[in-house]
This record gives structure tokens, sequence and C-alpha cells, in this order.
């Protein structure tokens, strides 16, 4: 590794994130992984981004999906993370979720849901950029899930005092 990619590393693993798991359909089966490369891109219309490895078993799955959900984990949702993260085969059988009005899989209790079509992919070197059009969105106002130097947890109760 050279040391432009170690700084770059360095300084993009000190800046927190939310985490999400982006879940899709291949033919009938549900497919999800862990992203915490999620932002939001335009109100008018709603627009939502992540990005995916090129190398990610799931690539050629997500880039022919028409429809995903973004499902922001909330603050009690470690074990989804790691699940989500890992190459277990069958990560759905480990976890509670169901199939939305719109026919993808979403996760229980989740902090929020954005369901999105499909507005733009784009090839940005060894990832592809997905831009979503959101289609629907809930919330349940719970706390969110953080990452941030490789550590998983939630917002310090004294982040708000």
């Amino acid at each position: 590794m050279t040391d432009h990619v170690a700084a770059f590393k360095l300084a993009l693993g000190n800046y927190p994130t939310g985490v999400t798991v982006v879940t899709a359909c291949h033919e009938t089966n549900p497919i999800g992984l862990t992203v915490n490369s999620f932002a939001s891109v335009s109100i008018d219309p709603l627009l939502i981004l992540w990005s995916l490895d090129k190398k990610s078993q799931l690539h050629p799955y997500f880039m022919s999906a028409e429809k995903f959900a973004v499902n922001i984990l909330a603050s009690d949702q470690e074990q989804l993370c790691t699940l989500f993260a890992s190459k277990v085969p069958d990560r759905f059988a480990q976890a509670k979720w169901s199939t939305s009005s719109l026919g993808l899989p979403i996760l229980h209790d989740t902090a929020a849901i954005l369901q999105c079509k499909c507005f733009q992919q784009i090839d940005a070197g060894d990832h592809t950029i997905f831009i979503g059009q959101v289609l629907d969105i809930t919330n349940s106002q719970k706390e969110p899930l953080l990452y941030h130097r490789r550590h998983i947890g939630q917002i310090p109760k004294s982040f708000y005092s």
C-alpha cells in the first residue's frame, strides 16, 4: 500500500458515518450488504447515493436491480451490521425482515428505510455509485448506528449536552 493510499484510508477512517444495509432482490432471492458510503444527493427529485466495490460478489446483482432499499440501522443493530458485512451465504435467515409493498426485502426495527428505484449508475474507479430515487420513506425516530475508526456504536449521550 502506498503512503498516499494509507493516508487516504486514515483520513476517511476518521470520518464518522452512519451504517446502512442495502437490500434488493436477485430473481426471487433477497440480497443485501452493509454499506457506510451512503449520502443524500437531491431534494428535487429525492435522490440518495451509495457505492459498491466492483469485486463484491453482489455487484452484478445490484447492477441489474431496478429497485433497492436503504435500511438505516438503529443504534442497537450492531449484530445486523456485522452479519451483512460477513460472507455468511444466507444472511436473511439470521435477520428479521419482510417483503415491502414495493417487493423489496426490508429489515425490521431499523431507524429508517428508503425504498428507491435505480436512477443512475456511475462508473467510479474500482466502485460503482448507485443513485436511487426515493419512492417510499419509513422513519422510526430511533437513534442511528455509527461507524468510526473501525468501531461500531451509538452516538454518545454527551454529544448533545
